[in-house]
């Protein structure tokens, strides 16, 4: 078994001066970095409080399942020879918040762009396989669904 480590650092920056002496006193702010990677810059919900021109945990998270999803779907494309042109996923996660907030479910909404003369059926199909591999699905407790359309 082979094991992967994956390191972030994710900084409060939210500090208004007083710390978090109440509720309203500190702002939500922190960064995401990398040793080789661009800063993320991150807050709450603005629900709770956050900026909402930064990433929120909740965004990342339906981010990674897109983007998991994604890069397997694009493999298994090519190693059965469907050459995708295009791919734009318009994703979305849903969250419950009765006192202890939780994601309920993840809709991925994949656009896709085959070349000509490539086996559509085989493409539609693929979705359950990379849905099968994915790391993130594999890793939460929620159901996440591929609603793909394919257009010209």
């Amino acid at each position: 078994m082979t094991i992967h480590q994956y390191r972030v650092n994710v900084q409060w920056t939210g500090n208004l001066g007083q710390g978090t002496t109440s509720y309203r006193a500190y702002e939500r702010n922190f960064e995401i970095t990398h040793l080789d990677k661009e800063k993320i810059l991150g807050s709450a919900d603005p629900v709770y409080l956050g900026d909402k021109t930064r990433w929120n945990p909740e965004d990342l998270l339906v981010a990674a399942a897109s983007a998991c999803h994604k890069l397997w779907y694009l493999h298994l494309c090519a190693v059965n020879h469907i050459c995708v042109l295009e791919y734009f996923d318009c994703a979305e996660g849903y969250m419950q918040d009765e006192g202890r907030g939780h994601i309920t479910h993840i809709i991925l909404k994949p656009q896709i762009k085959l070349a000509l003369g490539s086996n559509k059926t085989l493409a539609e199909t693929l979705h359950q396989q990379a849905h099968h591999e994915c790391m993130i699905a594999n890793s939460v407790n929620f159901p996440i669904e591929c609603q793909p359309t394919f257009y010209d």
